[in-house]
């Protein structure tokens, strides 16, 4: 599992009612009971715990396994790194102060704060036993450590290796990167690494040399929490750069309207900059210029002769293309003959990432797109047994509400979904009262949104969103979902603020907040 999608879902699991502090009691339990176990079947006689923890949640497992193990009769040394005023996650706060409150009383605990890489009782305590006999924790770091190491984490690292002790790592060897199992600088050498839910994509990657033994250890999160997209999803978000300048975070290119249809590729640009690209492209029919102009004077708009778009119009669209980060085709295009096969052409010459939607997806060829990674398609129920028609032999159970059938029928359903879209290689974003997204064998649904969003334009909000994040670095997947549940999100705050009554190019003005605010 990688990294990412950990605390993705640790975070999710907070939209399901299991909050982060419950979890890391599961976690730190599971792991006394694991170091118990291998304190019985390694040592003939009793041992010491030596817990060295740092500011994040690695070091709040660990206090939370020195409760544990306190009660099962151990002697408990915990080393801290990161006094108590530096710890950065509240839950660890939360448990390293119940210690503290404890420590007065409990002779068989001991709370040592490490202030540097010399620090006399530190060193004197390591050069006394070499804690031979004791079972080392390393809690020090989690998750997202790249590059060097501070000084005082690396002579602890350097204590720790050299000593006799059986050492056990939490979740991931300190030093260790989590998704490569690369070491950059140096790492903890364990003799057991207890990983929680999921072995850790770098874990893995590294081999037993590295991480030794693997205990996986269940802690109690449900499979809702990786299924259905949440908060902790938005993690998956790169961090603007401080020193990033114009163009850095997102070039679009949105192809679409017609003498008709002037609203919905705006409306997809105004989502897109809401969600915090940079650059917003817009091509389009002439006749449509100043009504686009007139969404935001931040569209750069360009057009051909006439009220729909033709082939005529190939050659300018490829030339922008090939400047911009991800290209959308379809919002507002209509069914012109001319215009599904330019459509059918951009899609087979244009090399960045692809969102299709509305027209788009009632003129492409299906087999144009099934062997692209890079793309994503966002139909709604009809538009999806069209696009997929040759396909499917019988619609019958697709039509039928989520809603209104048994678990089984729930299943079925959404496995016949996926035996459809396994045809192709990128991403399906089913839109319905649960938005369900689709990626070879896997599965996300999304439960955001409201029956105010049947208003016309909210696709194509999604489908600005969805680009938006194709051109900020996501993969298909990951921008699918998530585009689905920030979409959605937006959605129910507009219904919170204006009621049903609210409009699709509405959902720009709470996009940027819902980032910034969750």
């Amino acid at each position: 599992m990688k990294p990412i999608d950990m605390i993705a879902t640790d975070i999710n699991c907070e939209d399901l009612g299991l909050s982060r502090l419950c979890l890391m009691e599961n976690a730190g339990k599971s792991l006394s009971d694991e170091v118990a176990k291998l304190s019985t079947f390694t040592f003939s006689k009793p041992v010491k715990i030596a817990i060295f923890t740092g500011s994040g949640g690695n070091g709040g497992d660990g206090f939370v396994a020195a409760r544990h193990l306190l009660n099962r009769g151990f002697e408990v040394d915990i080393f801290m790194l990161a006094d108590f005023n530096n710890i950065k996650s509240s839950d660890a706060k939360t448990n390293a102060l119940i210690l503290k409150n404890m420590s007065p009383c409990f002779s068989r605990l001991a709370i040592h704060y490490i202030e540097d890489a010399n620090d006399l009782n530190y060193t004197e305590i390591a050069k006394s036993n070499s804690f031979s006999e004791y079972i080392i924790i390393d809690a020090i770091l989690g998750t997202g450590i790249k590059g060097k190491l501070r000084n005082k984490i690396k002579k602890t690292i350097e204590i720790i290796n050299n000593s006799n002790a059986l050492k056990i790592a939490v979740d991931i060897p300190s030093g260790m990167d989590s998704e490569t199992g690369e070491i950059h600088d140096m790492a903890i050498k364990p003799n057991y690494t207890i990983t929680f839910h999921k072995i850790k994509s770098g874990v893995k990657k590294a081999g037993e040399d590295f991480v030794g033994g693997i205990i996986t250890s269940d802690i109690g999160i449900p499979i809702e929490a990786e299924i259905f997209v949440g908060k902790g999803d938005l993690q998956r978000l790169k961090k603007r750069d401080e020193n990033s300048h114009k163009g850095n975070n997102g070039k679009i290119l949105i192809v679409g309207g017609n003498g008709d249809y002037v609203g919905a590729p705006s409306i997809a640009g105004l989502s897109a900059l809401s969600v915090g690209v940079d650059l917003v492209y817009i091509y389009t029919s002439r006749v449509n210029v100043s009504v686009i102009k007139s969404y935001s004077p931040d569209f750069i708009v360009k057009s051909h002769e006439g009220e729909y778009l033709t082939l005529s119009a190939l050659d300018d669209i490829l030339a922008i293309a090939d400047n911009v980060d991800a290209v959308l085709l379809g919002p507002g295009a209509g069914l012109m003959n001319e215009t599904g096969k330019l459509f059918n052409i951009l899609v087979s010459k244009i090399k960045k990432p692809i969102v299709l939607d509305a027209d788009a997806l009632k003129s492409v060829d299906l087999n144009l797109i099934k062997n692209r990674e890079d793309i994503i398609i966002t139909p709604h129920l009809n538009e999806f047994k069209s696009f997929f028609s040759n396909i499917i032999e019988d619609t019958s159970i697709l039509d039928k509400n989520l809603d209104n059938l048994s678990y089984m029928e729930i299943h079925d359903k959404i496995a016949i979904f996926q035996e459809i879209t396994k045809n192709i290689k990128g991403t399906v974003v089913l839109k319905g009262k649960y938005d369900l997204i689709f990626n070879k064998n896997n599965l996300r649904i999304n439960k955001t949104g409201n029956p105010g969003m049947t208003v016309g334009g909210t696709g194509d909000s999604l489908g600005g969103v969805a680009l938006a994040l194709l051109s900020q670095g996501l993969n298909t997947y990951d921008a699918g979902a998530l585009a689905t549940y920030i979409n959605g999100k937006a959605g129910d705050f507009a219904q919170d603020k204006y009621g049903n009554g609210f409009r699709a190019s509405t959902l720009s003005e709470f996009l940027g907040k819902i980032i910034v605010d969750i």
